[in-house]
């Protein structure tokens, strides 16, 4: 399998500009990307906005929301790119137009995988290390499967503060470490905090690191620190 997952956060012209860069390298010559919106409300408006913004890479973005047949867009797909937004969201469409089985075999037989954020997280076993709210009652938190880890998006260590006139104020609320420890309570599976603007590419089975720091959470243990371009899977294999 070839995926890239992102952790989103491309906001800066830097950013876009490296993961457009990724893009290119990761599709290649191919034309056209199957674009999965469900994450917005507004399809036809998060197509135009990636395109203003230089996410498309060059790439044509077909909405999969245009197609009379969702299933038979990603069979005939050269690519599929699903973006970030509500990950409940997502899921409960992935569901409702009967999109995971055939996203998961297209992908499994060699299909290039890009999700940024929410599409990040469907792309792991469930979506129960996602940020989001549950703005939908999806029918399962299974999702595609297509990594046998969680992926934790918009990661970052350590305790929030808030920004006042007069300084930082700590937020009391749980840190990132804090509600992934609390995963850990109930399941087993390794957790990879990635941090904004990163990117795992994974390759036949290896799993990289690229554009910024990554943490590896496994139940009972302490958790790893990771730098850029650092292989992942020795740490998240079983």
């Amino acid at each position: 399998m070839r995926l890239l997952l992102g952790s989103g956060g491309f906001r800066t012209k830097e950013r876009r500009a490296r993961l457009a860069g990724q893009m290119r390298t990761f599709f290649g010559d191919i034309e056209r990307l199957l674009f999965i919106p469900y994450a917005l409300k507004d399809h036809d408006g998060y197509v135009q906005a990636l395109v203003e913004k230089g996410l498309h890479a060059g790439y044509a973005l077909d909405g999969i929301h245009l197609y009379p047949d969702p299933r038979e867009a990603v069979r005939q797909a050269q690519a599929i790119f699903i973006g970030g937004g509500n990950t409940f969201r997502l899921l409960d469409n992935l569901y409702r137009y009967d999109l995971l089985d055939v996203i998961r075999g297209r992908v499994q037989a060699g299909l290039p995988y890009l999700g940024i954020s929410a599409g990040t997280n469907v792309a792991c076993p469930t979506i129960m290390t996602t940020n989001d709210m549950p703005i939908v009652y999806p029918p399962s938190f299974q999702a595609l499967g297509l990594v046998p880890f969680q992926i934790n998006p918009h990661y970052f260590a350590g305790q929030t503060h808030i920004k006042l006139a007069d300084g930082f104020q700590e937020h009391m609320g749980e840190t990132r470490d804090q509600r992934i420890n609390e995963f850990h309570e109930m399941n087993d599976t390794p957790v990879v905090g990635l941090w904004e603007g990163g990117m795992l590419q994974i390759e036949e089975g290896k799993v990289t690191v690229m554009a910024a720091p990554a943490r590896i959470f496994r139940k009972g243990e302490e958790p790893i620190d990771v730098e850029p371009e650092a292989r992942l899977d020795p740490w998240l294999s079983g």
